[in-house]
């Protein structure tokens, strides 16, 4: 399926600009998608998502690159309060009430944070890994338990940014090309072991993000979240089988609740490019069943 997009910039105080991909169905049938990428990423994670999902017939799909990635880059202070107030100011620029807020990883985070700060603007959330702190063990929770020494330094680098000291160019990142590219590479637990190493690797993460803002998204990503059964919206929940970074009974303990539905998907902690169909699809059937409920 060709899906047309137009690439919008959203000017925001303080001098940022928010880059978002918008495409638009010729009849709009529902509130749109807000497609929020993780850690270190940026829009195009969820371009062959909006690429070939049966939902563009229909529904409206908004990319965005959340500030401090991909076209939206700043070396200034991001978080999650400002990036929840920028998703509400591109809602309203697009002049639409309400999303169904999809997040993978620490932009499962950012739609948890912006159901709570924001909750008219929410008529669903689809979360695809999120990470809950009460589940977190291992190097994953010392990591977490180290949030407050990663702000600082957070601070730090951006005390030296703002005296001229960054690197001048960051590449661009094609996540499209590289998902495209790992499932070919695919097939042999040698080449699964060189996956996750690529795709975990934050010296590969900052090649494309300043680091200052890779170790705020850290910090961001391990904050304590809101539990979706307290949030009052219809949530979907999409868990890869192969994630090592969390306990299963207690992160089967925060997404309990009679608006919480959860889907085991067969994968590490990359559905989106290691099983995109069945992530679509399961997708698809969510939000048409949602579909009565919710308002145009």
């Amino acid at each position: 399926m060709a899906v047309e997009e137009c690439v919008h910039r959203l000017r925001r105080p303080g001098g940022v600009t928010i880059a978002y991909a918008v495409h638009r169905p010729p009849v709009p049938d529902g509130p749109p998608l807000l497609l929020i990428h993780g850690l270190a990423s940026n829009r195009s994670r969820f371009a062959e998502f909006a690429g070939h999902t049966a939902l563009a017939s229909r529904r409206a799909l908004i990319r965005v690159d959340l500030r401090g990635h991909g076209e939206s880059i700043t070396r200034r202070r991001v978080g999650t309060d400002l990036w929840c107030d920028d998703l509400a100011a591109l809602l309203d620029a697009e002049g639409a009430a309400a999303a169904i807020v999809v997040g993978h990883s620490l932009g499962a985070q950012v739609a948890l944070h912006f159901a709570r700060r924001h909750p008219r603007r929410v008529a669903g959330l689809v979360l695809i890994d999120p990470v809950f702190r009460s589940a977190l063990h291992g190097r994953w929770l010392r990591l977490a338990q180290a949030a407050p020494l990663i702000a600082l330094a957070a601070r730090l680098v951006r005390a030296l940014n703002a005296f001229g000291l960054h690197r001048r160019a960051l590449p661009p990142l094609d996540l499209r090309a590289l998902d495209e590219a790992a499932r070919r590479a695919l097939g042999s637990p040698e080449a699964e072991r060189a996956f996750i190493a690529q795709y975990s690797s934050a010296r590969a993460d900052l090649r494309h993000v300043p680091l200052a803002v890779y170790l705020q998204d850290l910090v961001e990503m391990f904050a304590p979240a809101p539990l979706p059964r307290e949030l009052g919206v219809p949530v979907l929940a999409l868990l890869s089988t192969g994630a090592t970074f969390a306990d299963a009974g207690q992160m089967r303990a925060a997404l309990a609740g009679p608006n919480v539905t959860v889907r085991p998907i067969a994968c590490q902690h990359w559905p989106l490019t290691e099983r995109p169909l069945e992530v679509r699809e399961a997708v698809e059937r969510w939000c048409d069943a949602l579909a009565p409920q919710t308002p145009a």
